[in-house]
């Protein structure tokens, strides 16, 4: 699987295309709050086939953009975990939670709703979700045998805030848990900052001192 990141929009939010590169199918892992990463996708020399979006979590700068992704990716499936509903239907008014309003955005369209275990396939390579809420009460990640996609859930040298609404900061630390007993050696690639691996976070991450 072929990983490029975009890092878009006023949060710097790291967005994700991956590629099957013996199908050449591809997904989005998350959206930006802006039209920038559709502006950065249509330029690239080819527009790549886009079957599938991944939303980690609801909060705007991952999901606000999902109505102008799926305008220029209309047949492509959008997946959300199913306890990020609530937090999901928020997004009109979040902008307002930041004293933004102009970044309150539209609901896109959730064509599936995912929960702890289920596998996406993205043509001959799949991609498998676990459920870890406490950032939001249904963030989630995607993994394969090489990577993980956590959204807000960790960072390299930090992990998600829990003080904004429905977060959960209990939850929190029963998900890095969970999260820490996939195999170390994944590649962990955030919503926001560089690349890590869970094996540097989990020897070096100071708020994971609980799992050392």
């Amino acid at each position: 699987m072929k990983v490029t990141s975009f890092t878009v929009g006023a949060f710097q939010v790291n967005t994700y295309l991956l590629t099957d590169e013996q199908s050449g199918v591809s997904a989005i892992v998350d959206t930006g709050e802006s039209a920038e990463l559709v502006k950065r996708l249509q330029a690239l020399p080819e527009l790549p086939n886009v079957q599938k979006i991944l939303l980690t979590h609801g909060h705007l700068d991952h999901a606000g953009a999902l109505p102008e992704l799926q305008q220029l990716f209309p047949d492509a499936v959008t997946y959300l975990p199913v306890l990020e509903k609530p937090l999901f239907e928020t997004l009109p008014v979040q902008g307002d939670w930041f004293g933004a309003p102009d970044m309150n955005r539209m609901c896109g369209r959730i064509d599936e709703w995912v929960d702890d275990g289920d596998v996406i396939s993205i043509g001959s390579s799949t991609m498998r979700f676990i459920s870890t809420p406490g950032h939001t009460p249904g963030q989630g990640c995607y993994y394969n045998d090489s990577d993980v996609f956590v959204g807000d859930t960790i960072f390299s040298g930090s992990i998600g805030r829990t003080d904004l609404p429905m977060g959960n900061h209990e939850l929190m630390l029963n998900s890095l848990s969970r999260l820490l007993s996939l195999p170390l050696h994944l590649n962990v690639h955030s919503g926001h900052g560089p690349v890590t691996t869970l094996a540097r976070e989990l020897e070096s991450n100071p708020f994971l001192h609980f799992l050392r």
